[in-house]
C-alpha cells in the first residue's frame, strides 16, 4: 500500500492497520469480513457511553408503580419518541432498576437520551411534595372518596391499579375509579389529590415553589403557525435562598433563575396566560430539584419563539391546548 501526506498521519495509518491486523483473529473477525474496528477507537466508544444507560436508573419501586400508572402517558411519549422500552428488575429492598432498551432497528444512542428524559420525570415525581388545603390521609379521604357497601363490595377478582394487588378498603372517586384506602392516601402524598387514572382534581393543589415575581409584555411581531396576533413574552425572575424543609435539601442554598416564554396574543393565549399566572400564585410553575436548582415544574413553556416543539418553540398548533391540560391536573381551569 503507498500512503501519501504528513508524516504523523502515515505513521498514525500503519500503527492502526499493524494493530488491527494483530488482533484479528480474537476480535472474531472471518477471513471474508470488509470490515475491522481500530482497538484504539474501540477504546474510545467505551469511554463515551453513558455510565447511566449502562447501569439504569435505581428508584423506589412505589416511585416505579407510580411512573407506570399514573404517568403511562409521559412513558409512552419518552419511548415513542426514542424508539425504546423500558425494563425493570428487582434488587431487593424495595428498589428496582431500571433500563432503557433500543427497539429492533432502532439507534442504540437514543437509550441514554430515554434514560435521562425517565430520570428527569423521575425527579419530578419525587421532588413535588405538595400541600393541600385538607388532610386527606386516612379518614378525611371520605370526603372526596366514598366507601363501598353492600351494592359494590370488595371483588376479589379485581384489582387496585396501584399496588396491583385485590382491593383493601376500596374507595371510589367522584370520577368512578377505584383504589385501595392506602394505596390513594400514599398517592396523595406523591402526586397530590389528583386520580391516579384520569387526573379527576378532589382537592385544591399547591406547590412548593421558591419565591419570584411573574411579569409580561406584548411585541408586535408574531409567533410561526399564529400570524397576524403579535406574541405575549412571560417573563419569570425566582429567587434563590435557602431551602425549607419541603424542599429536596433542607437548609441547603438554591440558585435562582430567570426564565423567558412566549405566547399568542389572540384570545386563546389570553386565557392561558390568566391560567399560568394562576398557577404561578399557587406555586405550580417551578420547583427546586434535586441538584439545588430551581426547575420547571410539570407545566411546559414555550422559552424559544422558533423551532418547533423539538426546541421548545413554534410552530405547535397543538400547544395552547395541550397546556390547558397540563393546568387542568393541576386544578387550574
Amino acid at each position: 500500500m503507498i500512503m501519501c501526506g504528513p508524516r504523523q498521519s502515515q505513521d498514525l495509518i500503519k500503527k492502526t492497520l499493524n494493530t488491527s491486523q494483530k488482533t484479528l483473529t480474537n476480535a472474531n473477525m472471518s477471513v471474508g469480513d470488509s470490515t475491522w474496528a481500530p482497538q484504539d477507537l474501540q477504546k474510545n466508544d467505551m469511554t463515551n457511553k453513558d455510565p447511566l444507560a449502562d447501569s439504569g436508573l435505581t428508584m423506589e419501586e412505589s416511585y416505579w408503580k407510580l411512573l407506570t400508572t399514573s404517568f403511562s402517558g409521559v412513558l409512552a411519549n419518552i419511548k415513542a419518541k426514542f424508539g425504546v422500552t423500558f425494563k425493570d428488575s428487582d434488587i431487593g429492598q424495595g428498589k428496582v432498576i431500571v433500563k432503557a432498551c433500543h427497539k429492533s432497528g432502532g439507534n442504540a444512542s437514543m437509550e441514554s437520551h430515554a434514560v435521562r428524559a425517565l430520570l428527569n420525570q423521575y425527579q419530578k415525581c419525587a421532588t413535588s411534595p405538595m400541600r393541600f388545603t385538607q388532610n386527606y390521609s386516612g379518614s378525611a379521604l371520605n370526603g372526596a372518596a366514598t366507601e363501598e357497601g353492600a351494592t359494590a363490595g370488595d371483588n376479589e377478582d379485581e384489582n387496585c391499579c396501584i399496588c396491583l394487588d385485590t382491593f383493601k378498603n376500596k374507595k371510589q372517586l367522584k370520577c368512578k375509579h377505584e383504589f385501595c384506602e392506602d394505596c390513594l392516601s400514599k398517592s396523595v402524598e406523591t402526586m397530590g389529590p389528583l386520580c391516579p387514572l384520569c387526573k379527576y382534581v378532589f382537592g385544591r393543589i399547591q406547590g412548593f415553589q421558591p419565591n419570584g415575581k411573574m411579569t409580561w409584555k406584548t411585541k408586535r411581531t408574531s409567533l410561526p403557525g399564529f400570524p397576524g396576533c403579535g406574541t405575549i413574552v412571560i417573563n419569570y425572575d425566582m429567587q434563590g435562598g435557602r431551602q425549607a424543609a419541603r424542599h429536596p435539601n433542607p437548609s441547603k442554598r438554591f440558585y435562582g433563575i430567570s426564565r423567558d416564554a412566549y405566547l399568542p396574543n389572540n384570545e386563546e393565549g389570553k386565557e392561558v396566560l390568566q391560567l399560568l399566572k394562576r398557577a404561578f400564585d399557587e406555586e405550580l410553575i417551578f420547583t427546586i430539584g434535586l441538584d439545588n436548582q430551581v426547575t420547571w415544574n410539570n407545566i411546559h413553556h414555550k422559552t424559544s419563539k422558533t423551532g418547533g416543539p423539538q426546541c421548545f418553540g413554534y410552530p405547535d398548533p397543538d400547544y395552547l391546548s395541550r397546556v390547558r391540560e397540563e393546568l387542568k391536573v393541576n386544578g387550574i381551569e
